[in-house]
Formats: C-alpha cells, structure tokens, sequence
C-alpha cells in the first residue's frame, strides 16, 4: 500500500530516523508492493492496510502505531506473524500485545517490549501435544541424532511455558510445568526453580532471569544431519509453534560432520544461554608471555632462571653474567611489547627481580614422584566471617577481607609491619644516607597486624600489587579501595559499580586492576584514573571472579551465568566464550606459560580450557563442593585446587596437556573427547579437619600455601 509506506516514510524523516527510513526503503524497493514480509500487518477484512509497530524506550503501548525506537541503534523490522481481525466493525488496538512481533530493539530491552514477543499464537490446550509429540519424536530418533536433538528440550519448555503465562493461561502453564520439568536435564534444576516461580504475567516483567532468556538466543550445536531430520519433522507434523520458538528463540549452530556423542554434548552444555557459537572462538588470541626487560645484573655461579612478572618461570638458560644478554627470542605467540603501555621497571622493582631470580634457583622442581608441602593458614576465631584473602607474590603478608568489613593484614615473616613516619618526622632525616628507606620507618608503630578500616559492607575481594606497595579490597558497598602499604591508609575510592563488587584484581605488571560484580560487567581501571578505561559487558549474569593473563592484555571473567569469557584489554572485546560449568563460576587460574586456563565452579569440577584453539581440553572430578581457589605452581607443572569440601588436591598439570587432540576437525566442529577417568591425573588429596579453602598461592621455591577459616560446625 502506497499511501502507507509514504506516511511511514515521512514520519520517520520528521523524528530524524534516518537509519529506519533506509531500511524501509530498502525493504519495500526489494518487496515491490507487498511489505508484509516486513511489516507486520494488522488486517481489517481488507488486506493490504500496514502498520508498523516500533515500541518506545520506557513506553509498553505504541503510539498512535507509530513508536520510536532508540536513536542510536535504530530498529531492525522483523517478520512477524500477520494479526488479522475477524470483521471490519472490530477496533483494532495499537497495543504492544499485538504488535510486538515486529520490532526487534538490539540495545538493553524495554520491558513491555521483550515480553509481547510472546502474543498469543496458538491454542493454549495444545502446548502439552505439541511438546509431548516432539519429545515422541525425538525419543524414537536413532541414537545419534537423539542425543544432539535432545538439547532442544529445555529451552523449548522454558519458551513455551513462558508464552503461556505471558497469555495469562495460568492453569494450562501449571500443567505443562508439571508434566514436563522432570524431563529436563539436572544442571538446569536452580532455572527451573526460578522459572515455577513465574505464574503471572505480572511476575515476569521485574524478573532478570526472564528477561536474559528472551532476549539472548538460546545456542544449540547441532550437526547438519539432525537439523534437517528436526526440519523435516516440524514441516510434516505443521507444528508451526515450536517452529516458530526454534526461529525466533533460538540459534543453532549447524555443523557438517558426525553428530556428537551425550558425553561431548554433556560436557559443553549447562549455561544459561546455550553453548558458544563457535564463531565466538575464532578470533585470535596472543597468549604468548611478554619478552623480559634487559637490564644488568651479577648473578651468582648457580644456574638461575629468568622470571616474568608474576614469577613466572622461563626455561633453564644457560649460565651468562647477567639478565640482559639472553638470547631469548620473542614468543610467535606473544603480543607486540607495546600492544598495550606498560608501566616502567623501577629500581626496587629490578631489585625485587634480582632476588626472584636467586629464589627461583632454590626452587623445587614439581612432577608426580616430587609433591610440594603445604603450609596450611587457618584463621581461628574468624568471627568476622571470613569472605577473601591474598598472599603478596614473595609470600611475606598474607590479608583477609571480612563480612565485618574490615581489612586484616598480616606480617607472615618476622620481620613487623610498619609505617612511614609523620611529615615532622621526615624532613629531619638525611635524605643522602644509605639506609633512608630503613630510617623513614616507625619503629612504634611496628605489629604484625593492621587493620583497615573504610568499608561499608563485606569485604568480597582482596588482591596485592607486585611491587607490594598496595592493596585492593572490593566490597559490597559497590567501591574498590586502594590502600598505602607504607601509611595503612585509604587512597582512593573508587566508584563505578552500583552493586556490590565480587571479585579485584592487579594486573602482574602493577598499575591496572579488574573488578567485576552484582552488574554484570567487569571494569577495567588504571590506579591513577578515577574512571574504568574499559566496560566489559555480555555475562547474563554476575561476574563472580576475575583474572589478568600473564601477559596482561587479555582478562578472564567467571559468571553465574555459568559461562568465562576472556576481553582483550586493548578494544575491549570478547575473544572467548568458554561453556560447560553447570554452576556459578569462582575460580579462575592462568597456567604460568599463557596458554591454558583452568576453571573452578560450584559443579566441584575443575575444567581445563587451550585458549589458543578455544576448546575444552580437560575436566577433573573428584571434589564434592564449590571450588573456590586454583593456582598452577610456578613451573606449570602441577594444578593445585581449593575447595568448600575441606579439600586440597594436587594434579598433573603436564600430563592433563600434554599429546592434546587439537587438529583442524577439532576446532572446527568442538568435538572433544575426554579421557573417561581424571583419577589418573590426581596426584594426592589433603583433607583439613574443617576448614573450607579459600586460596592457594605457590611462594618462589614451589611451596604451597593455602587459606581458610575453621568452621566449628
């Protein structure tokens, strides 16, 4: 119709949608005269008359037809389902109910809007036929289709479920939730209990879960075999409702090839969105280690070993009389040295180098027939409640962060913590002799524990610069705390998250820090800005843990919404998507060498990730509780694991990576085969009486110490 298309076209001239009226100008050039492919149409007995429905950021009803859409992004018309109304005496009504199918708004939904995808589109007394007759199908498929065909399930019962609600059919959704919930799969037990909270239609505008299921596709990985045996199926059967959940809600990514076994589907399913689109991968990640700075230093006869930052080892080196002349190549893997700025060595930074590397060649050399001793710290008497902890890198001081909201730090050396003397003090000491860092110092205020007072709310994170001049502490009361180790004293508040923050982090080269928190976003800060340099959004839900590479220019995040995602500092964006946790995710570790990570959850499996390719490599069973600290020792060669079972496991890290089936079928299809058993890789299990672990740390010479606070129940 002419005449429409002309006053559409108009109208969004007059709101300066210039983007929109591209579209639509495009769309109807491409369908002639009949714009019911993009324009819902809402028809009186005569055919033909168009509206377009768009639905305004805060507003549920459109108005007079015509609503705007954000500015920035523009809005993408959909297809939708034509309305048509039985005779032309009855009103038709602009509301969102009827025309929501045909907007689809890419920024953070409106409400109303999200929510009137699900008008009303089938007989409400059929759902229970339609879902039972594809489960029929799908059961009596051969076996290697059923397996893929199977995931299918559950976001079929969540979407149907939902637009019963949504369409106020409260006694049918009842029925359909009963009949149906103890067919999903177990990891989806806690969405299930949200989901049979929701039997009104009220219930459903407030509620996050809701929201995050409606607006992000839902991935399934599904081999080409089994799509078109699902396509065909659906044609046949005129099931056009699941039909149109499978279009509208969710993705599937079709891969050529053999379908995948239960066990490989198994092992990648469980978050809240679906597995990764493999797309998400495929970018290229540098996980290689930064090139050491070169600087002079004697060594003494031994064999020494160059360290990087974090005291990550290198390999043995020949002898040489000092650190800047080794013929260490740049790593084909690593970043260019300048991909992101670094801050500059100081003098007590090469110090604390100089004796790193002394320590390094003291350190024990790990592997299975050699474990290392763990010195266990138990805080007794916590009554604080003890939330977080951290130990600095040449382990001297160890700090508890408590629900009281205070920040405890401990001398773990004999030498007594102390501050620099008052200002009066200072400028009476002579600024030329050599012991001036010793003399700036108050021997009366020496203890071995201080107290930092700030917080308003528990104290969820803690995390210590390398150079150990600072600390970081997050809390609940939404702020991340920087704090002198030569004063005790706050420095900086610093403002960005409006929930409480879970989880921080120092970069190891100092200067930046991570937090992420209740918002769902991780930030990136710089010690010196009182802004984050960087936004990272896309979890569903909480980032519970945060971790920096060992290069420092990617971040790993872990989310309640069962998912890690690794963010390239430098633009921001997300370079991995790694699914397959069936819970919360609250720990994250780096293997020394850049190129695996290492994943700890409230499932009580540790999973073992090769960022390079993108791909599972490892799951290891064996704890029985959230696993809440992981840390691989300083060579790599063994993975410690930490959990809320009372628990200390150690296990064979070069074993668990090594002869890894990482050929271009692999990656290209995600298919992984798992050894059956992990047992073969522990190495021992050290049981507390009962104290859950909260954080490991391998000191210089690989001996393992661990943190927790007795429970007395």
């Amino acid at each position: 119709d002419r005449q429409t298309l002309v006053a559409v076209l108009q109208f969004l001239r007059r709101s300066n949608l210039r983007e929109s009226e591209e579209i639509l100008r495009r769309e109807a050039r491409l369908l002639g005269d009949d714009l019911g492919g993009s324009v819902a149409t809402v028809g009186t007995s005569s055919p033909g008359v168009a509206a377009v429905a768009a639905v305004p950021p805060g507003k549920g009803e459109t108005r007079g037809g015509f609503g705007i859409g954000p500015p920035s992004r523009g809005y993408v018309l959909h297809s939708a389902p034509c309305l048509r109304v039985s005779s032309p005496s009855s009103k038709i009504t602009h509301s969102a109910d009827l025309m929501g199918g045909a907007v689809v708004v890419e920024d953070q939904p409106d409400v109303s809007a999200v929510l009137s995808a699900y008008n009303q589109q089938g007989d409400p007394t059929l759902y229970e036929e339609y879902y039972s007759g594809l489960k029929h199908f799908i059961e009596c498929s051969l076996d290697c289709h059923r397996a893929e065909l199977s995931q299918l399930f559950y976001p079929l019962f969540v979407h149907m479920y939902l637009e019963l609600v949504y369409n106020q059919h409260e006694s049918e959704a009842k029925s359909f939730f009963e009949r149906f919930h103890g067919d999903q799969e177990c990891y989806y037990q806690d969405d299930l209990r949200v989901l049979s909270s929701l039997t009104k239609k009220e219930h459903m505008r407030g509620n996050e879960t809701m929201l995050d299921f409606r607006t992000s596709k839902f991935v399934l990985r599904i081999s080409r075999d089994s799509y078109q045996l699902l396509k065909r199926h659906l044609q046949e059967k005129q099931n056009n409702q699941i039909w149109n959940i499978v279009q509208e809600h969710l993705y599937i990514d079709i891969f050529d090839g053999m379908p995948r076994s239960k066990q490989q589907i198994d092992a990648m399913v469980g978050s809240l969105a679906g597995e990764a689109k493999r797309e998400a991968n495929k970018a290229k990640v540098f996980f290689g280690l930064l090139k050491e700075p070169e600087f002079d230093v004697p060594l003494d006869d031994e064999d020494e070993e160059g360290e990087n930052e974090e005291g990550k080892p290198k390999k043995k080196k020949p002898k040489k009389d000092n650190v800047g002349s080794k013929s260490k190549k740049q790593d084909p893997n690593a970043p260019p040295q300048n991909r992101i700025p670094l801050p500059e060595l100081k003098d007590s930074d090469k110090l604390d180098k100089v004796m790193n590397m002394k320590e390094a060649a003291r350190r024990v050399r790990l592997g299975p027939e050699c474990l290392p001793s763990i010195c266990f710290y138990t805080f007794l008497n916590a009554y604080q409640g003890l939330t977080a902890v951290d130990i600095t890198d040449d382990s001297s001081m160890i700090v508890g962060g408590f629900a009281d909201s205070t920040v405890r730090v401990w001398s773990v050396t004999p030498k007594k913590l102390r501050s620099v003397k008052t200002a009066a003090d200072l400028s009476l000491i002579d600024k030329e002799s050599d012991d001036v860092l010793e003399r700036i110092m108050d021997e009366k205020t020496a203890s071995e524990l201080k107290i930092l007072y700030g917080h308003s709310g528990p104290v969820y994170g803690t995390s210590f610069s390398p150079d150990r001049n600072y600390l970081l502490s997050c809390s609940e009361d939404g702020t991340v705390r920087l704090w002198s180790l030569q004063t005790f004293t706050c420095l900086v508040g610093y403002k960005g998250h409006n929930y409480p923050v879970w989880d921080t982090q120092f970069s190891p080269y100092g200067y930046y820090f991570v937090s992420g928190g209740h918002d769902r976003v991780a930030r990136l800060w710089a010690t010196d800005h009182y802004q984050p340099l960087r936004i990272f959004a896309g979890h569903l839900a909480d980032v519970t843990c945060t971790r920096f590479h060992p290069n420092s220019n990617y971040i790993a995040t872990g989310s309640a919404d069962r998912t890690i995602r690794l963010w390239d500092v430098l633009n921001g964006n997300c370079v991995r998507i790694f699914t397959g946790h069936k819970g919360p995710i609250h720990s994250l570790a780096f293997s020394p060498n850049g190129r695996f990570l290492a994943t700890g959850a409230t499932d009580g499996r540790v999973l073992l990730w090769d960022i390079g390719h993108g791909l599972m490599v490892g799951e290891l069973k064996g704890h029985t509780d959230t696993i809440y600290a992981l840390r691989f020792s300083r060579d790599g060669e063994i993975l410690a694991s930490g959990s809320m079972d009372n628990t200390v496991r150690l296990w064979d890290a070069v074993k668990a990576f090594e002869d890894l089936e990482t050929d271009d079928f692999t990656t290209a299809t995600g298919h992984i085969n798992l050894p059956e058993n992990s047992q073969d890789l522990l190495l021992g299990t050290y049981m507390t009486k009962s104290t859950p672990v909260v954080h490991l740390h391998f000191t210089r010479r690989n001996l393992l110490l661990a943190a927790g606070a007795y429970s007395s129940q």
